[in-house]
């Protein structure tokens, strides 16, 4: 599996998604931010279809909502935040969705069946070093419980509640839960290989 995991600015298009859909033709996969979407989840199914590319991210409803859009652009999840109902399946992957801070509040809980990846689309950066670390290590324990993949992204800019710090994050854990990335304060986007497991990072023009 190919994978783009992206941390765009926020926009209220979807310009820098399809900056890295045409750079990307080979990806299986796009993982971006919560909400990135916004109210363009009509225009990112037809993006998905044309690019027959699958792509996981979040948009506004008027809250936030997980989405998951095959490589076909049909629609494989759509949920409120803090719903149930998580699990699809991408190209024989089963995917479970975890929305910025459900990894805290509410977490994956016992699941039926077994799981090949987490995505975790966080909305902002951390709002402090502690946040940070909190968060990955919640995330290591996670895919190492459910033997899976992990994967989040943050955008590039914004803060929590108005918050002075606000630090990008991006990572991948393994299932024993140990680290593939960890990015702190670098939005470059990064490409991973599942099978040779290899990271390309790219500098996009504009984002940083």
């Amino acid at each position: 599996m190919r994978i783009v995991i992206g941390q765009p600015k926020m926009e209220k298009e979807l310009k820098q998604l399809e900056e890295e859909l045409m750079a990307h033709p080979d990806a299986d996969m796009f993982i971006f931010p919560e909400g990135y979407i916004h109210a363009n989840l009509e225009q990112a199914c037809k993006l998905a279809g044309m690019h027959h590319t699958a792509i996981i991210s979040g948009y506004k409803n008027p809250k936030d909502w997980a989405v998951i859009i095959d490589a076909s652009g049909d629609i494989l999840l759509n949920r409120a935040k803090y719903g149930e109902g998580s699990i699809a399946e991408v190209k024989g992957w089963r995917i479970a969705f975890l929305l910025c801070d459900e990894l805290v509040l509410q977490g994956l809980g016992e699941q039926p069946e077994s799981i090949d990846l987490i995505v975790h689309p966080i909305g902002v950066g951390m709002f402090s070093e502690e946040q940070f670390q909190e968060w990955i290590d919640l995330a290591k324990n996670i895919a190492k419980q459910h033997q899976a993949f992990m994967i989040g992204t943050s955008h590039a800019d914004g803060s929590y509640r108005g918050a002075e710090t606000s630090i990008p994050i991006a990572y991948c854990m393994n299932p024993q839960g140990e680290e593939i990335f960890i990015r702190k304060n670098d939005t470059r986007t990064i490409l991973l290989d599942t099978e040779t497991m290899q990271i390309t990072a790219y500098e996009v023009a504009g984002w940083s």
